[in-house]
């Protein structure tokens, strides 16, 4: 037996475990051959929500109660269940719920996410802007590669989702492509230089949603940063 089937028949021997779910590059067909396997051991009880019960070069355990893996307020951790394969569900769909409600914010949660990470989104573009104009080309340059994750967050909340792992940004936009021109426009390979040149997009699809109010919180100086993304 290889791994993975170990622990799914242990998992499945045990009547204390209700769910079992394979995470990671093997859920989503990207395994290579330095790919361990990620799995979460979803349990009745245990002292501590999360913890790792093993973790070498082949196998990555995490073991959680369902209580745990039901709580959405880790938001770094959510991405990890994009994607999963639940291959053991003692709940009755109810660890497959949960997997799904990890990896797909609600309505509430992606707007205060969009609105959060706009306003960062223009704050570092605004420091990089002011630096270009003062004429720090390479201080402004650092302020754009930080932009980037702010850019991201902002889209994919924008758009009901989760921003990816980097490792995973292409795999998610050919499984889960976004509409129009954001494929293209979020091509790994050009996203360090594109923050500030895909604002106006980034702008118009925020008050196309409702959230012009933000940037028109910034008064003028939403104005520089038009400028030198058209420039």
């Amino acid at each position: 037996m290889g791994i993975l089937e170990d622990v799914l028949a242990e998992a499945t021997a045990d009547p204390g475990v209700r769910g079992l779910i394979l995470t990671g590059s093997h859920a989503r067909g990207l395994a290579g051959p330095h790919s361990d396997l990620d799995v979460t051991l979803v349990v009745d009880t245990q002292e501590e929500p999360w913890r790792h019960r093993v973790r070498n070069a082949d196998l990555d355990e995490t073991v959680c109660t369902a209580g745990a893996l039901a709580d959405t307020s880790v938001h770094w951790i959510r991405y990890g269940f994009r994607g999963a394969r639940v291959l053991l569900d003692r709940l009755d769909g109810g660890i497959a719920a949960l997997v799904e409600r990890q990896a797909i914010p609600s309505p509430d949660e992606a707007t205060a996410a969009a609105r959060t990470n706009l306003d960062g989104y223009v704050n570092q573009l605004y420091r990089a802007v002011k630096s270009h104009r003062d004429g720090f080309a390479a201080v402004a340059r650092l302020d754009e590669i930080e932009a980037v994750p702010w850019l991201l967050e902002t889209v994919f909340a924008l758009h009901g989702r989760l921003r990816p792992y980097n490792k995973y940004l292409p795999w998610e936009l050919s499984a889960y492509p976004l509409p129009g021109s954001w494929n293209s426009a979020l091509d790994p390979a050009a996203l360090p230089a594109a923050a500030l040149r895909l604002f106006p997009a980034v702008a118009a699809l925020a008050r196309d949603h409702g959230h012009g109010d933000v940037l028109d919180s910034w008064g003028s100086d939403i104005e520089l940063i038009h400028t030198m993304a058209d420039s």
